[in-house]
């Protein structure tokens, strides 16, 4: 689910909240040692993707914020803020030649550079907390 989150619209946020969770309180972010990635250069997206980003001549970056049920990938194009919502059961991740994250969600994808160990560390927290939580069956979804 790609969205527009540039405004606080009630509706969006309890769509995001029903899709991956609601965000964790500050004593589990506190004992997970963060949620956040750091900044993430985009090397490519899928089409719809690559279709904003081009809109502005800004470096293409983004970032992931971890939910009980699955991420958040966040990037600006223009002055607006969009979001890929994935929940884990959808979420694919591919370590590519080159030091390049591949993120996949149905017909949405999006690569980034990890050229620095912060990254790679988030990448390795980020499967193992998906290989925790993520749904065992489909009665569990």
């Amino acid at each position: 689910m790609l969205l527009n989150v540039s405004y606080n619209d009630n509706e969006i946020t309890r769509k995001i909240n029903t899709e991956v969770g609601k965000p964790f309180t500050l004593k589990e972010r506190w004992a997970m040692g963060g949620i956040g990635s750091p900044k993430l250069f985009i090397t490519a997206a899928s089409i719809e993707i690559r279709n904003l980003l081009i809109l502005d001549n800004n470096v293409d970056s983004c970032n992931i914020e971890l939910r009980p049920k699955g991420i958040i990938v966040r990037f600006r194009s223009l002055l607006e803020t969009f979001a890929l919502v994935i929940p884990y059961y959808k979420l694919t991740i591919y370590k590519g030649d080159f030091a390049v994250y591949s993120i996949y969600k149905d017909n949405h994808f999006i690569k980034v550079r990890s050229d620095m160990k912060a990254i790679q560390k988030f990448f390795k927290k980020l499967m193992e907390y998906k290989a925790e939580n993520a749904p065992t069956s489909i009665e569990d979804l």
